[in-house]
């Protein structure tokens, strides 16, 4: 398969990869905030207090952020929002939460992190929600 052909087949290839990527991520990290957001729904305060905020309501926060954040970074809504909330979990898994643990504690956060920055920086592509928005918007500045 030849890469370096026209800029339209490079586009489709980025966008379908940046979809499927959006797309895995989302579903992976929607398999670790769905039990969190059961221990939420189950009144269960048994979680880590960042910033001195107590542990239902960084509880919350971390919901928020793997469940709601990763459908609407599945959809391509509100996206560099949405990586904005995972960036910044991913970072306190990673960094604060098990940042005394071995490697092999942290990798998983971090591996999502640097999937997330590559996301933030890369954008989530033209098969997404916030594309559809932004093409309607210009059309009606015409």
């Amino acid at each position: 398969m030849n890469y370096s052909g026209s800029t339209n087949s490079n586009s489709v290839l980025k966008d379908t990869t940046l979809l499927v990527v959006r797309v895995f991520i989302g579903f992976a990290m929607l398999s670790h905030g769905f039990p969190k957001l059961q221990m939420l729904l189950d009144g269960k305060t048994d979680f880590f207090n960042f910033l001195g905020l107590g542990p239902q309501i960084s509880l919350g926060l971390t919901v928020f952020a793997e469940f709601v954040c990763s459908i609407l970074l599945i959809l391509g809504l509100f996206s560099r929002v949405a990586l904005g909330f995972l960036i910044f979990t991913m970072i306190i898994a990673g960094f604060v939460v098990h940042g005394t643990d071995p490697f092999e504690k942290q990798e998983m956060s971090l591996i999502y992190l640097s999937v997330y920055l590559m996301l933030m920086v890369f954008g989530v592509g033209k098969i997404s929600v916030d594309y559809m928005i932004e093409k309607r918007k210009r059309a009606n500045d015409w």
